[in-house]
């Protein structure tokens, strides 16, 4: 079944405040996603301390010197494991 009255002149007449309102729509959410990712990345910008700056992945100085307070441990040594008894006849 086609449509009773395909006047495109009409069509195109009536779906133009439509359209233009959804491309406002979109571009009015995408300039809020670029404002929100910008207020992002800018509150996620770390402090430069007076020691300089810290990686974020272990919290120490990226110039190589560790305090002492946070210099990692040495583990101790593995003990030696002890021989089985020998099983007698």
């Amino acid at each position: 079944m086609s449509a009773p009255q395909t006047n495109l002149e009409t069509q195109k007449r009536r779906h133009r405040g439509p359209l233009i309102g959804m491309i406002v729509v979109v571009a009015f959410a995408l300039i809020g996603l670029f404002l929100l990712m910008m207020n992002t990345a800018e509150e996620g910008t770390p402090v430069e301390s007076e020691q300089g700056s810290i990686d974020g992945r272990t919290g120490l100085p990226t110039d190589g010197s560790a305090p002492a307070d946070l210099a990692p441990a040495v583990p101790a040594p593995a003990p030696t494991p002890k021989p089985a008894p020998a099983i007698q006849p």
